[in-house]
Parts: C-alpha cells; sequence; structure tokens
C-alpha cells in the first residue's frame, strides 16, 4: 500500500550506529591533531602544565584533586592549596595560557566534530543518492521523509548537522568539557542524562521510532529492501492515484 512505513529493526539500527559512531570518532581525531597542529595547543598547554608544576612544587601541593581531598588534608594543606592557587592566578602569563588552551580545546572539539558530521553523515549520503551512511548501507538500511519520499539534501543537513551534530552531539559534549575544566556544577550531567533519556523515549513511543534528528528532519530510518521509496511529492501522489484507480476496478463501491 503507497505510504506504508517498513520499520528497520533496532538490532540493525544498533549496529549501523556503532559502526557510525567508530567512523565518526576516528576522522574526527585526525581532524582533531591536525587542528592541534595547526594552533599550536600543544605548545600553550606545556606553558600551563609548567605554571602548574612550579607551583606545585613551591608550595607542596597538587591542584588536581577533588573537593573531598582538598577538605580531608587539612586546614594547613588547605591553605597552603589556597594560597598556590592565589599565585598562580596573579602569574599573567599562567593566565594567559590557561584562557589560551581552555579556547583551543573548544575550537578543536567543534571543528573536529563538525568535519567528521560533515563528511560522514552529510556529504557522503548525499553522493550515495539516498541519505544512507555507509553504517546503514552495509546493514541494509536507508532514510527517507516520513511520507515516503527520497531525502533531499536541506532535510538531510538539518538531520545531521542541527540534529545529529549540534544538539545530540555538540550540547553534551560542550557540557562534560565544562565539567572537566570545573567550570559547572551538578546541572551538566542532569541536561547530558536528560538529553539522552528524552531520545529513548522518543524511540519507543513514536510510531516511526524516530530520534530528535529525525523529528526535526522530518525523516525515519527504514528497511531498504522492503520499503518503496518515491523521487518526489509528484511520483507519490501519481502512486496514489494509481492505487486508487486499482481500488475502484476491483471494488466499484470504493
Amino acid at each position: 500500500m503507497v505510504g506504508d512505513i517498513q520499520k528497520a529493526s533496532m538490532l540493525k539500527r544498533i549496529s549501523a550506529f556503532i559502526l557510525d559512531l567508530i567512523a565518526i570518532a576516528i576522522i574526527a581525531t585526525l581532524f582533531s591533531y591536525l587542528i592541534s597542529l595547526i594552533s599550536g595547543f600543544d605548545s600553550w598547554n606545556q606553558r600551563l602544565e609548567e605554571a602548574y608544576s612550579t607551583y606545585e612544587n613551591q608550595y607542596g601541593i597538587t591542584f588536581r584533586i577533588s573537593a573531598e581531598e582538598y577538605k580531608a588534608n587539612g586546614e594547613e594543606y588547605m591553605a597552603q592549596y589556597d594560597a598556590a592557587y592565589d599565585a598562580l592566578l596573579a602569574d599573567e602569563e599562567a593566565m594567559k595560557a590557561y584562557g589560551v588552551v581552555s579556547q583551543l580545546m573548544v575550537l578543536t572539539l567543534s571543528l573536529s566534530l563538525f568535519f567528521a558530521f560533515l563528511i560522514w553523515e552529510f556529504i557522503i549520503p548525499l553522493f550515495l543518492h539516498d541519505g544512507t551512511t555507509v553504517g546503514k548501507k552495509i546493514f541494509g538500511l536507508c532514510v527517507m521523509r516520513t511520507n515516503c519520499v527520497k531525502i533531499n539534501g536541506v532535510s538531510l543537513f538539518i538531520r545531521a548537522i542541527l540534529g545529529k551534530y549540534t544538539i545530540e552531539t555538540m550540547i553534551p559534549a560542550y557540557l562534560i568539557m565544562m565539567v572537566f575544566m570545573g567550570s559547572i556544577g551538578i546541572v551538566a550531567p542532569i541536561v547530558v542524562c536528560g538529553i539522552l533519556v528524552f531520545q529513548l523515549i522518543l524511540l519507543f513511543s513514536t510510531k516511526k521510532n524516530q530520534l530528535i534528528h529525525c523529528i526535526l528532519s522530518d525523516t525515519c530510518v527504514v528497511d531498504y529492501a522492503s520499503q518503496m521509496i518515491y523521487e518526489n511529492e509528484e511520483a507519490l501522489l501519481e502512486a496514489m492515484k494509481n492505487e486508487g484507480k486499482e481500488r475502484a476496478q476491483r471494488d466499484p463501491y470504493y
């Protein structure tokens, strides 16, 4: 029947997701390495580490400890730690290195993941002409618009860049980075877990097993072998008309 959705099996979707995730991680790592070389990240990070080491040795403390460890070491240690931290903050060169390193970390993460998603989730599927990543292709899956029409470039871009890269990847990644840098507290893990839970709710509650990027782009993942996908809306309307004529011929009361 025209418009029927042949949903992809969950096992195949998970397998394709894992394969695509590995590929994206490899591409992002390569771009991260190139960006680090171009930006001089290692030299700035070395300056920062040297500043840390200088004040740690001078005051007999370690900067990278948890709040619990900080309190457990006693008042004398806490006073030494605070003095070392104040000295570090007063060191203009150290603070400059810290600022540059922080900015480069965010820039490197953002650009490396952006290029990885752009290549693997947009450019390659665009050339394959069916919105399918290599992982989905291997496991016999494809992506189409929810009306059974072939996905176009705009929908594919929204799906890959706005949905997968921006909302589902960069927001959680940025929040996690802020946690490690000590710039944000308990809110970040709550937001990340909230996004994950919301994704699972969407996956199992929507009729087409859609995720955030699917809903934003009005697309769904289907079984390639059994799904009928129309080239455009005109072809879909023509198929609906033909189906109506066939039904009328079989049943005069239709």
